[in-house]
């Protein structure tokens, strides 16, 4: 039997893509192994986002490369943003690589692999317009109780520092009945975290319906049966209607969590940004979803260094993230990419100086987390328990409501030998540190 080994990079949307890829090849009857030596066939599904996610899967694509000499690898397949993105200069450059494929051709994976086994090598990148359904086969990589459900692909924010409209294409969102179909197998396979996402997850179906309906969505998701919570990723300020906020608050199955990429709050970096909400549209906001969603917990991101940012600017940054305590906050440098608006922009910020403000944006964030994590000790919430600690099995840690995977901080509960992972349980919380907490079960 054939043996393909995978590796996926970059964002939870491109990992929904490579489980779907999986899945197309465990219905041809390729097994799947997690020893690349053993593989014959490799695939590595790229990201191309930013310089750093561009290093990290040129040097992937060459470490899996050497198992064409030291292991069984009778092919090595790129896929995704970096596919789409230099699909030409990869098949020129890397004569290691046998097939390339695009963003919008995760579908044709088999003929890929065929071409590659029959000693072709194949470029397949055509419009990155293609979305996956409920029907489609699946192989789920996260935990067996969470799962990542992408409710659109694309985006058409075009926002001048970002390349991905140009690699995933336009804004497209699956019906409701397929992503209601989707949650609903989920359900009955026992996750008990879904994670809704897309790249501007508050614009799900206006290229459909009209206007937005993600709380049309939410409102029929909340009607399936089970122990289960839906925790909302990527949500643009713009879209972030009254509505939104009342199903949020009024639901229990939704979890209190906002992740709202903000990237800058001064107006006229916004403005360069060419993103559409204001200082004083985002503070409102704000303000809206603290006052009506109790104990909501708020993730954002920021970008420091953007060409033209002056000390002043970056100031106003800095007091805004000190004035609005965000729970969870993601800070990057800016990278110049060629292909955007901000890439040939005047007055780039040297690396010095992008490094100095992130450290020091950074810094002053821990400290907000530390605060608030301080004044959640002697409160109850809830638990996902996702593991057991290695040196002491009698501690367990998981997240709460309050934390997504992969990109917050843990819960780590004491003496909690008997718990389950997978379950999810009420626990006290002792103490909180800069990222982590600690509790004890109830």
């Amino acid at each position: 039997m054939l043996k393909a080994g995978f590796v996926s990079l970059g964002c939870a949307k491109n990992l929904v893509d490579t489980e779907i890829m999986l899945g197309m090849l465990v219905e041809r009857k390729i097994e799947l192994t997690d020893d690349p030596a053993d593989a014959d066939i490799l695939i590595v599904n790229t990201c191309s986002f930013i310089e750093s996610a561009k290093d990290e899967s040129i040097a992937t694509i060459l470490q899996l490369a050497e198992y064409k000499t030291t292991g069984k690898c009778r092919g090595l397949i790129v896929a995704g943003c970096l596919s789409q993105r230099y699909q030409q200069e990869l098949l020129d450059e890397l004569p290691e690589v046998d097939a390339i494929i695009g963003t919008g051709a995760w579908h044709r994976i088999i003929e890929a692999v065929d071409a590659a086994l029959a000693g072709e090598r194949i470029m397949i990148v055509g419009k990155a317009d293609t979305l996956y359904d409920e029907n489609m086969p699946r192989i789920k990589t996260t935990p067996k109780y969470s799962a990542y459900v992408k409710v659109a692909d694309g985006c058409s924010n075009c926002c001048s520092y970002c390349i991905i409209p140009k690699v995933r294409g336009s804004f497209r969102s699956r019906q409701i009945e397929s992503i209601l179909a989707e949650v609903k197998q989920l359900v009955a396979e026992g996750v008990k975290e879904i994670n809704l996402i897309a790249q501007d997850t508050t614009s799900y179906g206006r290229d459909l319906y009209g206007t937005p309906q993600l709380t049309a969505l939410l409102k029929e998701l909340v009607k399936i049966e089970g122990d289960h919570w839906f925790r909302l990723l990527y949500c643009y300020p713009k879209y972030f209607t009254d509505e939104l906020i009342d199903i949020i608050a009024q639901e229990p199955k939704i979890c209190n969590y906002i992740d709202l990429p903000l990237q800058h709050i001064h107006d006229d970096i916004l403005k360069k940004m060419n993103r559409p909400d204001t200082n004083a549209d985002v503070c409102t906001l704000l303000s809206k979803i603290r006052s009506r969603i109790p104990g909501v917990a708020i993730r954002t991101s920021f970008i420091v260094g953007f060409p033209g940012e002056t000390q002043e600017q970056f100031e106003t940054l800095r007091q805004f993230v000190t004035e609005q305590q965000f729970e969870h906050v993601g800070i990057f440098t800016y990278s110049q990419e060629e292909d955007t608006v901000a890439g040939v922009m005047e007055m780039q910020i040297s690396s010095d100086i992008k490094d100095e403000r992130y450290h020091d944006l950074m810094a002053l964030q821990c400290q907000v987390s530390e605060d608030i994590n301080r004044s959640m000790e002697g409160q109850i919430v809830d638990v996902l328990v996702e593991g057991v600690n290695l040196e002491q099995p009698d501690i367990v840690f998981g997240r709460s409501c309050r934390e997504a995977p992969d990109v917050d901080g843990q819960i780590f509960i004491e003496n909690a030998a008997d718990i389950k992972i997978g379950t999810i349980v009420k626990v006290k919380i002792m103490q909180g540190f800069t990222y982590d907490l600690v509790a004890e079960k109830l």
